[in-house]
């Protein structure tokens, strides 16, 4: 697992084998979501809406958009409402404004209560129209300050100028007078003309139309808080935390070295797997043995079983078990020449391996004849060859690193002695393995467990 990629098969197996201990860590998040919803009070959101009449390119909306929440609106609005110990600075924290589709500005207000949410909200509002027309009317040209009505009353006094110059001019017919005369037409025609074309293109007429806004009525009170709510808090709390959990099982998963398939197991020893065994037990695989308060937080959590094994093809009966171990038996048979002796290699610490290597021997009697032997994994030593034609490695899943076994592979060549196979036990807690009323006859009964006794280690011991 620690090579291949994350699979739902390994995200099952950890909701299924550690499913208390992530339904804790789920309801820790869910606290600490509510914690951070009582220290951070809930907020209530507004918005009040502002029409801009005439035509706007959508940069002149996004200009009166920062406009109205600028510091020179909503410093406004903080002397309006002369909230106590809330500042202009900390308004602009909780107004926001953007341009909407058909010139509407939405300024959106942010308080502690509806009330006052919405109220500030209605104030930014009127604020900003009454900035936004001010900034309109204002132009620092006296020409302009004079509007489209002064304009025309120049206008109206050309005309009447130009009128009294066509009257002064000679009365006669003469060529002079009458050119005179037509010439101030036209330029009474051209200026009506340059007038009316003002009207319709001048930026101050513009300007002025565009200082025409509208507050669309007040902002609705909110009904609700605004995100994220104190039940958004407590679900990604949860949530949080929990996926953390399954992180950290992964991230663990991948940091252990330690060999949990048998494929694996076999290429680290070089040789071949002659089959899978359990053993009865008392309690889980890998769990550490223990008393106290901290042992029975551990068994609550479900932490003291690994979760990162595969499942065991466990036995269902007593009969099936003592067969797979007879399958072992023959299969040595079939590998070992005659007279067939064997060495059988077991881990020191490996309790689960010496508990299957003894019932192999008692299943073998003594055909093949089976020599145990326990080695250190720091420091392998495997007796000399003697009259045995080979090394049987019994062991755990998930116990060992492809390190310690390929040093237990060299130290059964140091010795001379092949590895002819391995052997991979596990474990059967009490109580699902059955016993059969009957039995078939030529078998002996199950219920009678051999004894086995086994010497020493790396001096060498018989059984």
């Amino acid at each position: 697992m620690s090579e291949d990629t994350v699979r739902l098969v390994t995200i099952g197996r950890i909701l299924r084998r550690r499913w208390r201990l992530l339904a804790i860590v789920a309801v820790v998040g869910a606290l600490v979501g509510y914690g951070t919803s009582v220290l951070f009070p809930p907020r209530y959101t507004t918005s009040a809406s502002v029409l801009l009449a005439g035509q706007w390119e959508e940069r002149e909306l996004l200009t009166q958009a920062e406009i109205a929440a600028s510091s020179a609106v909503v410093d406004r609005v903080a002397v309006t409402l002369g909230w106590t110990g809330v500042s202009g600075g900390e308004l602009r924290d909780r107004v926001s404004a953007k341009a909407a589709d058909g010139n509407i500005i939405k300024v959106s207000g942010t308080a502690d209560t509806p009330e006052r949410a919405q109220r500030l909200s209605d104030e930014v509002a009127q604020q900003f129209v009454t900035f936004a027309t001010r900034i309109a009317g204002d132009n620092t040209d006296p020409e302009a300050a004079t509007g489209p009505e002064a304009l025309r009353k120049k206008v109206v006094e050309t005309n009447r100028r130009i009128t009294d110059l066509a009257n002064a001019a000679d009365p006669g017919q003469t060529v002079e007078g009458v050119q005179a005369r037509t010439e101030l037409e036209k330029l009474r025609t051209a200026l009506q003309e340059a007038m009316k074309k003002l009207d319709e293109a001048d930026p101050a007429t513009n300007k002025a139309n565009k200082a025409n806004m509208v507050v669309m009525g007040p902002a609705a009170r909110p009904a609700g808080e605004a995100p994220p709510t104190r039940m958004q808090l407590i679900v990604a709390g949860a949530l949080l935390f929990f996926l953390l959990a399954v992180i950290g099982h992964l991230a663990a998963v991948r940091v252990n070295r330690r060999l949990r398939t048998e494929p694996e197991i076999a290429a680290a020893l070089g040789s071949v797997l002659l089959g899978t065994v359990d053993v009865p037990g008392e309690r889980p695989a890998h769990r550490p043995k223990g008393r106290g308060p901290r042992a029975w937080i551990r068994r609550l959590l479900g932490i003291d079983t690994r979760w990162d094994l595969p499942t065991p093809q466990t036995s269902v009966d007593e009969a099936d078990r003592r067969i797979r171990y007879r399958r072992v038996c023959a299969r040595l048979r079939e590998k070992l020449p005659a007279p067939r002796r064997l060495l059988v290699v077991v881990p020191d610490g490996d309790e689960i391996g010496r508990q299957a290597a003894g019932q192999l021997v008692a299943e073998a009697k003594s055909d093949p004849l089976l020599r145990v032997v326990g080695v250190s994994v720091s420091r392998p030593l495997v007796p000399d060859r003697g009259t045995e034609s080979g090394a049987l490695v019994v062991l755990s899943a998930g116990s060992w690193t492809a390190e310690e076994l390929a040093g237990i592979a060299e130290a059964c060549a140091d010795g001379r002695h092949e590895v002819l196979g391995i052997v991979v036990a596990g474990i059967v807690v009490a109580g699902t393995v059955r016993a059969r009323p009957t039995r078939s006859a030529g078998h002996p009964p199950d219920n009678a467990t051999p004894a086995l006794a086994v010497r020493g280690h790396a001096t060498g011991g018989s059984v």
